[in-house]
């Protein structure tokens, strides 16, 4: 070992590097000792070997044989080392060329580093930076970062996009006024915006440091919200997020909140938040509220389908808002509901309102190729102080709409405060009623109905009474109605069905039982079912079964009903329009459905001496001419007797015969009525 050798040896005790020396053959001929356990290989194994030695399989060396080959210094390069240690080690080398006195090339003489922790960091930051640059430029948001003195440092290609700039327009350095001015220039902002209003906004935002975005209008019709958010050590971010869509998705969700999805009308919500503000401009008039009810909508549904009721809730939408321009607000409640809100001077004003709208939706509709009439009742509840809450008055006109459907259809009603009372009245009624349901407290009676030609009792009609405990005999007039309107009719007729068919069980065999049965429970496809199920179970014959409906039953006229009345028809059961000869259109019925038996309305029998007669022997001629049973009712006198029998009618019914007495006392009847025959 040459002194210089020595001496190089003794240096690299006292530092981490290592010295080495390779000839002109690039040959190692010199490895400071401290190599060994750097490297971990003695050093007599790597003297006389090339680079190899040194290096992991793979390492490019390009930079090394270039600068060897033109013979100029090494500086800083660097490869990897697989230690036996079995791990991946960084190295670098420095180095000059040396020559002997003559200036003949020797070879190289550097030192080397163990730079490991170097390049690992190095590493570690290159992919920081790597992740750094894919998540600014995969945001969906545009980024601009500016230093203490607002100029920019970084910004992404998002950000152009926003403001459709060319990058090369952006330079590292530009301060926020000058980036503000160029998208001012280029007309980017909605008009009127002015560079200091932009960025006096910005050090706003950056003051209150909350990061409420701010949002700003772009002149093409987009929403940008932008936040700013002050860094540690100074400077600050802004964030741009293009919000069009979400304020559009924000303004139709808001819009559909308070609109009906069907017809485009404000709904309840809407009528909530707009109410109130009408009921405080008094200068404008008392606000009235108006509900309307579609009269025979239900008919329509059930007749031509859904779709078609869906049409039909658009067109009268569609005629409100093209007619009632002039109220301040029409509204769809729900189903066929809707109410009108408008300020009037006095309750005839409304009342003209409501006339107009029921004139108005009145008219015939053509859905398709399909013709549509209804009608519509209207309730009106006027805010005579200012005060009311706008749900009160709602519940006022409907108190008022339920008063006025009561009248018939087509009309239109003020709320008076006694309907109040009545509604009240009207829910105890209906809760007894549930009650008298539940605990068996309701019963039945039954009327005879007499063939006239032998006198002989040939069926029974079955009629409901309520005995309440504190108010006695409640009319089937004051809670068949509201049976109908909440649905207790189901159960309630499901019970009357069932408890005839018992009690006709025990009776002659040649005696009927006629039950009376609503447009609610034929309107249910179960009803067949359950008549079915009552004969079934009490073992009374089909034939000894007959149902009354009313006109109002068929005057829905829809398929549904049609199809359930045949379908019994087919069974053996008996069927019978109850009050004849008081609709317009009952002879039409005779020909939509072949009734068995017709019942002429106890109407016609009062005024038998007039005019009632006549009719009584036109419809009595009529069933004859079809084949129909014919049955008067009402019969209280002699006279009234006689002048049925005159005029041809084959049974009859009345107070004359016998009141409708209790099923106890039916038997009795039988018997004396047989016992009398057989005498």
């Amino acid at each position: 070992m040459s002194p210089v050798d020595r001496h190089l040896n003794d240096f690299a005790g006292l530092t981490s590097d290592w010295f080495w020396e390779i000839d002109a053959n690039r040959r190692l001929v010199f490895l400071s000792q401290n190599a060994e356990t750097i490297l971990g290989r003695p050093v007599s194994d790597l003297i006389g070997l090339e680079r190899s030695a040194f290096a992991a399989p793979g390492a490019t060396w390009d930079a090394y044989e270039v600068a060897i080959g033109e013979r100029r210094e090494i500086r800083d390069f660097i490869y990897p080392y697989d230690h036996r240690d079995g791990s991946r080690r960084w190295f670098e080398l420095s180095g000059m060329p040396i020559y002997d006195g003559a200036g003949a090339f020797l070879g190289y003489r550097g030192v080397g580093s163990d730079v490991t922790v170097q390049q690992d960091a190095r590493a570690e930051l290159a992919e920081q930076v790597r992740r750094f640059d894919a998540a600014l430029e995969n945001m969906t948001q545009g980024l601009c970062m500016f230093d203490a003195e607002s100029r920019l440092v970084v910004v992404n290609n998002r950000y152009c996009d926003i403001f459709g700039l060319n990058r090369s327009i952006l330079r590292v350095g530009m301060t926020q006024r000058e980036i503000v001015e160029e998208l001012v220039r280029l007309g980017r902002y909605q008009k009127g915006l002015t560079v200091d209003q932009i960025c006096e906004g910005t050090r706003t935002s950056l003051a209150l440091g909350h990061g409420a975005p701010v949002h700003r209008e772009l002149a093409d019709g987009r929403v940008i919200a932008v936040s700013y958010r002050l860094m540690e050590g100074g400077g600050w971010v802004a964030t741009f997020e293009d919000v069009t869509e979400r304020r559009r998705n924000e303004a139709r969700i808001a819009h559909m909140a308070r609109h009906d999805a069907l017809t485009g009308l404000p709904n309840r919500v809407a009528l909530r938040e707009i109410g109130p503000d009408l009921q405080q401009d008094r200068m404008a008039g008392k606000l009235a509220v108006l509900c309307l009810d579609l009269d025979r909508f239900k008919a329509v549904n059930d007749a031509h389908g859904h779709s078609v009721g869906d049409s039909l809730l658009r067109a009268v939408a569609d005629r409100l808002r093209a007619n009632l321009g002039d109220v301040d607000l029409v509204v769809r409640l729900g189903g066929d509901e809707f109410a009108v809100l408008n300020r009037v001077k006095d309750e005839q004003e409304s009342l003209r309102l409501g006339l107009r709208v029921i004139e108005l939706l009145g008219a015939p509709y053509v859905l398709g190729d399909i013709p549509v009439q209804v009608g519509v009742s209207v309730g009106v509840a006027i805010d005579e102080d200012g005060g009311r809450d706008i749900e009160l008055l709602l519940r006022n006109a409907d108190m008022a709409l339920y008063h006025a459907k009561s009248l018939g259809r087509g009309a239109v009603s003020l709320f008076d405060p006694k309907m109040d009372d009545q509604a009240q009245a009207r829910m105890e009624l209906e809760r007894d009623l549930r009650t008298a349901l539940a605990t068996g407290a309701l019963e039945l009676h039954y009327q005879p109905l007499l063939e006239l030609s032998e006198g002989a009792v040939t069926g029974m009609e079955a009629l409901v009474r309520w005995r309440h405990p504190r108010k006695g005999m409640i009319s089937p007039a004051a809670f068949i109605p509201v049976a109908e309107e909440t649905g207790i009719i189901l159960q309630l007729g499901e019970w009357v069905l069932n408890q005839a068919c018992r009690d006709a069980a025990g009776w002659p065999s040649d005696v009927s039982v006629a039950v009376n049965v609503s447009a609610v429970q034929l309107r249910h496809r179960s009803f067949a079912q359950s008549v079915l199920l009552a004969l079934a179970s009490s073992g009374l014959r089909p034939e000894r079964l007959e149902l009354e409906i009313t006109e109002s039953v068929l005057l829905d006229d829809t398929e549904i009903i049609l199809e359930t009345l045949h379908l019994l028809r087919r069974m053996g059961i008996r069927i019978a329009m109850d009050d004849f000869g008081t609709g317009y259109s009952s002879l039409s019925y005779l020909r939509r459905f072949p009734f068995d038996k017709i019942k002429i309305d106890q109407s016609f029998v009062r005024n038998a001496a007039g005019e009632g007669g006549a009719i009584i022997r036109a419809l009595v001629g009529l069933g004859a001419t079809l084949g129909i049973t014919t049955l008067v009712e009402g019969i209280e006198t002699e006279e009234q007797l006689a002048t049925v029998r005159a005029e041809g009618a084959q049974e009859a019914q009345g107070f004359l015969f016998s009141p409708p007495k209790p099923a106890h006392e039916v038997l009795d009847l039988f018997r004396k009525e047989r016992t009398s025959a057989a005498a």
